[in-house]
């Protein structure tokens, strides 16, 4: 399965719109995908979740840094750099990936804080957040 998960980060490392079309090479037709927003399953929904990321941020993109892989599973070690509003913006996080007997994407669950790496970088609410968790810790 090697082979497999490096033919897939290649694709998620370059991906764009127009290679976007060759997600049915990657996922499953039925593959399930869930991260801090979405929870949804069948190929349609998780093109829809990157269609969506492209429409939504300036030049997104996945830099993966690291893999551990166990057969047909493997867990990515990532980060996701794109734009908002004209400000860089950089994400780190994992995705929990199993493949099918066909070698494509059967379940994929993206693992982040969407706290620490997004919410408290928004003007308002990034403050309130930040304080709780001043106050929070040890």
């Amino acid at each position: 399965m090697s082979a497999h998960f490096d033919a897939l980060i290649t694709w998620f490392e370059q991906l764009t719109p127009s290679t976007l079309e060759q997600i049915g090479d990657y996922y499953a037709p039925a593959a399930r995908f869930k991260d801090p927003f979405n929870d949804l399953a069948g190929i349609a929904n998780v093109r829809r979740v990157y269609a969506h990321m492209f429409d939504s941020l300036e030049a997104p993109r996945f830099v993966v840094e690291n893999r551990i892989e166990q057969g047909a599973q493997a867990f990515l070690v990532w980060r996701f750099e794109f734009g908002l509003r004209g400000r860089a913006m950089c994400i780190r996080g994992g995705s929990h990936m199993v493949l099918d007997e066909q070698g494509r994407i059967a379940l994929h669950r993206d693992y982040w804080d969407a706290a620490e790496e997004l919410y408290e970088h928004l003007p308002v609410l990034g403050g309130v957040l930040r304080l709780l968790k001043r106050r929070l810790a040890i």
